[in-house]
Formats: structure tokens, sequence, C-alpha cells
């Protein structure tokens, strides 16, 4: 598969988001007749941001290469964008022809890398372009996979999530984490446009499963920051788990993820129960644990 083209990527994320909004919502008056349409057209995004009906179309076409601060303001808020949206739009609408192209292989920070080994009694994982997992810890390896046995290739989060049928099972509301991982994966594109591997992960994606297809043709975007997620683990049953993502003001191409508990809860009890399986038995995976006992 061919790599991203920025302009077509523009195009169908103003055009996604415009068809979301109703002139009502958009606080136009009603429009007599059928529209033909869903949501605004061209035309009533350019009288709400200020500028010309040639020059929005230009813009949504990629065909404008000096679109400003201010325009790219007022067609974020005509369009009624959130921040990550917002910054979604300004990284495709401004691509930089100097960027150099992303690297193959990234290395973990050493400083992440070592908070990381000292996070022991809560899963934690570092991830890096693409959604790559660069590390993870024992307990995170127990809930999810141990990416560690796979081939250097394949430790990667979309492919878990939509490629491994245990991710299904695993995750209370799959649909829901699939497409914010559709999601991540459309706001790193805006950054890194001219990646090859990102292009390869998408089309194997796209080929081997529908809704990532149909999702991805959605161009919502998702950065995480923090929230809680409800697991069906094959060895500990039910437990909800917080999440926290940081990343480095530094190197914003690697994030730390740390999963917590309620303290007292039965999650915090199941979650010790998976942390004390996994001190007794380091080379037998969770799924195949599971298999034996039923």
């Amino acid at each position: 598969m061919s790599e991203h083209v920025p302009e077509t990527d523009l195009r169908e994320f103003l055009r996604t988001r415009r068809a979301r909004i109703t002139p009502e919502q958009a606080g136009l008056p009603p429009h007599p007749g059928v529209r033909r349409v869903p949501g605004l057209r061209r035309e009533e995004v350019a009288q709400l941001a200020g500028v010309s009906v040639d020059y929005y179309v230009r813009l949504e076409r990629g065909r404008s290469t000096s679109a400003s601060v201010s325009v790219l303001e007022a067609v974020a808020r005509a369009l009624q964008l959130n921040d990550t949206e917002r910054n979604h739009l300004f990284a495709l609408a401004k691509p930089t022809r100097q960027r150099p192209r992303t690297k193959a292989t990234q290395c973990a920070r050493p400083g992440l890398l070592r908070a990381l080994e000292n996070v022991a009694d809560i899963p934690a994982l570092l991830l890096g372009h693409r959604l790559d997992l660069l590390a993870t810890n024992r307990l995170a390896c127990a809930l999810y996979l141990d990416f560690d046995a796979l081939p250097a290739g394949e430790r990667n989060m979309a492919r878990y999530i939509f490629l491994n049928d245990a991710a299904r099972d695993l995750y209370v509301d799959w649909p829901g984490t699939a497409r914010e991982i559709v999601g991540m994966l459309h706001l790193y594109a805006s950054h890194h446009p001219h990646d090859p591997r990102l292009a390869q992960l998408v089309g194997d994606l796209s080929d081997s499963d529908r809704d990532f297809r149909r999702w991805w043709a959605d161009h919502d975007v998702y950065q995480p920051q923090y929230g809680s997620k409800r697991y069906h683990h094959p060895l500990v049953g039910d437990l909800t788990l917080g999440f926290e993502a940081f990343m480095p003001m530094g190197d914003p191409d690697q994030t730390l993820g740390l999963y917590t508990v309620e303290p007292g809860s039965p999650s915090e009890n199941a979650l010790r129960m998976l942390a004390g399986w996994t001190a007794d038995n380091a080379h037998i995976s969770p799924a195949e644990a599971a298999k034996h006992e039923h």
C-alpha cells in the first residue's frame, strides 16, 4: 500500500467533520427544500469561517498551501472541532515538507524504560510510532499478551486489537476501544504522513478487518489522556482499570501508559490474583493457563 497523501487526508477529514454538523447546530437558519448532503455545505462552512467559498474549497481539496493560523482557527470553530481534532487539522493543513521520514526502528527512551521496569504492581506499557509496543512490564503481558514473544514486526497494539481474537473477548467494550485505536492511528498519520510502515499497517488491517476499513473511513481522531476500561480476563474474570497516558514533552512519539485500580475494589483483588499468578507462572501465558483450567 502506498504512503498517505496529506491532501487526501485533509479533504476527507474536513468532509467528515462538516457532514456531522447540521445547520441548526451551527446556528444557521433552516434551508428551504430538501438538502442533498448531510451536515453543512462547503458554502456554509465558508460563511461560518468568514472566508470565500473558493478559498475554502481549495483548502478542503488540499490545494491551499498558505492557510494562516487565523483561517485554520476560524474553520476549526465553524466545524466545532475539539482540541484533538483542531491539532489534527493544523497538522494536515500545514505539512512541512522538510519533515524527515520516520525511522524504521524506534528505541525506548532509557528513562521511560527504567520507569516502566520499576512499576511492578500495576500493568504498564510503552507505545511508540504507529502504536508499536516498545516495552511492557510482566503484569501488562499477563493482562494482554506477551508481546516480547512475537516477531518484532507484530508487536503492535493495533494488530493485537484487530487481528487477535483474544482481544475481542478481553475488552467488554471492544468496539469502543477499537475505534479509539483507529483514531490514534489517524492522529499519528497527520504528523507522520510519509511513514511507509504505517501505510503497510493500515493496508494489512484494511485487508483483514471490515470494522477497521469502516472506521478508518470515518477519519475520527483520538488522543489518549486518562479514563477507564472494563475487561473480562480469562483467568481472573471481570475487572475495571483506570489508565493514565503520559507523553514526554521532549519526545511526543512515545507514550507511557499506566493502569490503576480502585483500592479495596473487586478489581484490585483480581489484579492481585493476576500478579500472583504471573510471579508463579512466568513461562505460561494466561490464555494457555485458562485453556487448561476449562
